[in-house]
């Protein structure tokens, strides 16, 4: 069976972005050197090689997640152009209550039951499928308990207040832990009883 991996930024304090969903503190000036931003690249791009399938709330896809890595994926001196292919050639399912269509063509758009949505995705042929957000979206796939790997990006930054993707406890399990030069730490966890 094909796993769900959930790969978010997050803060010291446990938030995935400020308040009003601002995302501001990812990358800090000052603190990205050029072989800092390589390691979060090569991070992002082997955790991405791995699943073919990427999941989307329909926010995230209407605000043009997609379209912004085809085009970093049409750019051969930009650092991130590797990642960009990836998200580019993956399928990408957008999951709304509301809308049909986005405004993006390469985007699948799925209405139906989220829980059993995922769990048909998971149990068809293919790499892992992997989440990158947004928070309500991802907040509800992890209190149906649908996450199977958990990598959080954490920096080394406080913000005081924001939106998390937990609205209840949950035991994880920590698999490994990977600090990068920049400061942050990638921990990668799996739900107890996994």
């Amino acid at each position: 069976m094909r796993k769900l991996k959930l790969q978010m930024q997050t803060t010291l304090d446990g938030f995935v972005a400020g308040p009003n969903g601002e995302n501001d503190w990812v990358f800090i000036p000052g603190k990205q050197d050029p072989e800092a931003l390589q390691q979060v690249i090569t991070f992002g791009v082997e955790l991405a090689a791995g699943c073919d399938t990427i999941l989307l709330g329909r926010k995230l896809g209407a605000a043009g997640f997609v379209g912004y890595w085809e085009g970093v994926a049409k750019q051969p001196e930009n650092p991130w152009q590797p990642f960009g292919q990836l998200m580019a050639d993956h399928r990408k399912i957008a999951f709304s209550h509301t809308e049909t269509s986005v405004p993006d063509p390469n985007i699948e758009v799925e209405n139906g039951d989220l829980e059993t949505t995922v769990k048909a995705l998971k149990n068809q042929p293919g790499k892992d499928i992997i989440v990158y957000g947004g928070v309500d979206f991802v907040s509800s796939l992890v209190s149906l308990n649908l996450i199977d790997e958990y990598h959080l990006i954490v920096n080394p930054i406080a913000i005081g207040a924001g939106l998390s993707i937990f609205k209840e406890r949950k035991v994880l399990e920590l698999q490994s832990s990977v600090a990068f030069k920049s400061g942050k730490i990638v921990n990668k966890y799996i739900p107890v009883g996994s």
